[in-house]
């Protein structure tokens, strides 16, 4: 039996949270049950729970991004939570980060069938684009890391009063606690975990939200983000 024979039905909920890309889901269900499993990117005990335990999962945290903001997903992996998002929200504008170059190659075929015009991918770890890429409004990440080093690499790449989203699981609250000094070190000024799904995923998902102020990073990041954003303009103007 093939690993697309696995796919579970897909359940009701999908038809109302994807709406017109609802044909996309399904066929990002099948590449992630095929391809994401024969390339090693998803294992293919979470097949039988693509739709509820990943797309919808990730799907629903676009209840608390705003309209119309700029995205980087770090660590994509497989694209979670990034391109279930890109599918509901036409609205914002994604980068997909990711270091690993057979993760990258897959994410950019899915763009690229998928039609996500509104989706860049790019390779890359998130300590390597600080200043190479424009800040953005909103950082979202899902089991990439705990929250103290997650925050270390994904944080820096905020705008001014912009905000990090992670979809963690059942110890989120203990995370946050954890990462308390870490967070206030890197600029963060308000801290709050959001429940999300309601209706839609059974648990809902659990999304601590970190809010920074007017120096994402702090202090520790000022310098950094200073020499990258000079060594932009000086390769620029040699350019």
């Amino acid at each position: 039996m093939s690993e697309a024979a696995e796919l579970p039905p897909v359940p009701e909920q999908a038809r109302d949270v994807f709406g017109d890309r609802y044909a996309d889901a399904v066929r990002y269900a099948e590449l992630l049950a095929e391809a994401g499993v024969r390339r090693g990117l998803i294992g293919p005990r979470e097949v039988p729970r693509l739709w509820e335990r990943h797309l919808l999962n990730c799907a629903v945290l676009s209840e608390v991004v705003p309209e119309g903001v700029t995205v980087c997903d770090v660590g994509s992996g497989a694209g979670l939570p990034g391109i279930p998002l890109a599918l509901v929200r036409e609205d914002l504008k994604i980068t997909l980060l990711e270091p690993l170059l057979r993760r990258t190659n897959f994410l950019s075929e899915v763009v690229e069938l998928l039609g996500l015009d509104h989706v860049t991918v790019v390779r890359g770890r998130a300590e390597e684009v600080m200043g190479k890429l424009p800040p953005v409004h909103v950082v979202t990440a899902r089991a990439v890391a705990p929250l103290d080093r997650l925050a270390t690499w994904g944080i820096p790449l905020l705008r001014p009063y912009g905000e990090m989203l992670a979809l963690k699981g059942d110890a989120a609250e203990e995370e946050l606690k954890a990462a308390t000094a870490a967070l206030s070190k890197l600029g963060a000024e308000e801290t709050s975990i959001l429940h999300v799904g309601e209706g839609v995923v059974d648990p809902m998902s659990t999304v601590v939200r970190v809010e920074v102020g007017e120096s994402p990073g702090g202090v520790r990041f000022a310098a950094k983000r200073a020499k990258a954003a000079r060594t932009g303009r000086t390769r620029r103007r040699r350019g």
